[in-house]
C-alpha cells in the first residue's frame, strides 16, 4: 500500500450509482474515486462502496461492514487530513479552497475486502477514549471491531493511507 492512489487508466467507467465521473472503478478486483470536501462525500463514498462490493458480488454482511468502515475512515480523512491552501485542516471549519484531495480505494483479494483512504494529512490514527456522551470520537474503535486488521502507511510530507481489511465471518 502506497500513500497515493494509482491514477486510473479504464476508459470506461460504470454508469451506476451516479454518472456524473466522480468515480473510476476498474475490473473486478479494484475500484478507486476522488474525495471532495462537500458535505455528502461520506454519503457518497458509502454508495460508492456499497455499489461496488455488490458488483462484485460480495456477501451482504461483509458489503454492510465496509460501508461503515470507510464511512468512518473518509470521515477521518475530512477531519483531519484534508488541507486548504493556507495549510488548515477539517474542511468543515475551515475557508478556503481545498488543495490536498482525499481518495478512497476497495480491493476485492481472495479472502474478502480492503478498503483504503489517502488524505494529505501528517497525523497518524489515534483511538481515543471519548466521553460517553460525545457525539463523535468512536470511528477508529468502529474500524478495529469491524475489521480484521487496520492500519496506515507512515505520514509524509504528502500524506498517509488509513486501510483496513475485512473477510466474511464464519
Amino acid at each position: 500500500m502506497t500513500t497515493h492512489p494509482a491514477v486510473p487508466v479504464y476508459a470506461t467507467p460504470r454508469k451506476e450509482p451516479r454518472d456524473d465521473g466522480w468515480w473510476v472503478p476498474g475490473p473486478d478486483s479494484f475500484a478507486a474515486c476522488a474525495l471532495s470536501a462537500s458535505a455528502r462525500t461520506v454519503a457518497d463514498a458509502r454508495r460508492f462502496t456499497l455499489a461496488t462490493l455488490r458488483g462484485w458480488r460480495i456477501c451482504a454482511a461483509l458489503t454492510d461492514d465496509a460501508a461503515l468502515i470507510v464511512s468512518e475512515l473518509v470521515s477521518n480523512a475530512l477531519r483531519y487530513g484534508v488541507r486548504n491552501a493556507h495549510g488548515e485542516a477539517g474542511c468543515g471549519r475551515v475557508a478556503g479552497p481545498v488543495v490536498t484531495p482525499a481518495w478512497l480505494a476497495l480491493t476485492r483479494r481472495e479472502d474478502g475486502v480492503m478498503c483504503a483512504v489517502s488524505d494529505g494529512g501528517e497525523g497518524a490514527p489515534v483511538i481515543g477514549t471519548p466521553d460517553p456522551l460525545a457525539e463523535s470520537g468512536r470511528g477508529l474503535s468502529i474500524v478495529e471491531q469491524l475489521s480484521d486488521a487496520w492500519g496506515w502507511t507512515l505520514p509524509d510530507r504528502s500524506g498517509k493511507t488509513v486501510w483496513a481489511t475485512l473477510s466474511p465471518r464464519p
